[in-house]
């Protein structure tokens, strides 16, 4: 195993790190570090990493790895932020590449199963959660359900992100002076013409 440039007496930060080092130990040269939520890193082969992927909890590694929905908890454990990309975030998509090319045994996989289970369940520190949704698939029941938990938000939220109308949806820049609300405006003028 490679020695940590920051060593470590966390438990799930030892599990962690061991697991990581396991899967991706064969990705050379190595161009990218690893650090974790207590500061312990996995410092890259080359002498600039192209990115350092950043573990923020304990129960990190574990959101991120739902075997049955892989991709899905990637992405879902990114937007919760377990984990962060510092760097060129375009140099994560080969280590990916590598890492769904593998092909690691049945025994392997029960082992590192084994010790993701072992991790903690969670860990994030507060926000929103994916939404828990009931009844049969694309139902009217369920469908409502899922369209509650992302829409039936406060303004206040809007807000942040929105212009003055509070207009859902893209908006028209003619040039990279405009603000949101002009490109907003210029989108309605645009459609309004095209509909005449």
């Amino acid at each position: 195993m490679t020695t940590l440039l920051t060593p470590t007496t966390d438990k799930a930060a030892t599990m962690t790190m061991n697991l990581v080092q396991e899967v991706l130990g064969g990705y050379h040269p190595r161009d990218f570090s690893v650090r974790l939520w207590e500061g312990s890193v996995w410092p890259a082969e080359t002498e600039e990493p192209r990115f350092t992927l950043v573990f923020k909890h304990p129960g990190a590694l574990r959101n991120m790895v739902r075997l049955r929905e892989l991709d899905l908890s990637l992405g879902e454990a990114y937007i919760y932020d377990d984990f962060d990309i510092e760097g060129d975030i375009e140099a994560v998509f080969s280590l990916v590449d590598y890492v769904t090319a593998q092909k690691w045994g049945v025994e392997q996989m029960l082992k590192w199963g084994w010790e993701l289970y072992h991790l903690p369940k969670d860990g994030r520190r507060g926000g929103q959660r994916a939404a828990r949704v009931e009844g049969e698939e694309h139902s009217i029941q369920r469908d409502r359900q899922a369209i509650s938990y992302h829409y039936d938000v406060s303004n206040d939220f809007y807000a942040l992100w929105l212009d003055s109308r509070m207009v859902y949806s893209c908006a028209y820049f003619k040039t990279p002076d405009d603000d949101l609300d002009t490109a907003q405006l210029q989108k309605l003028d645009y459609i309004c013409r095209k509909l005449r």
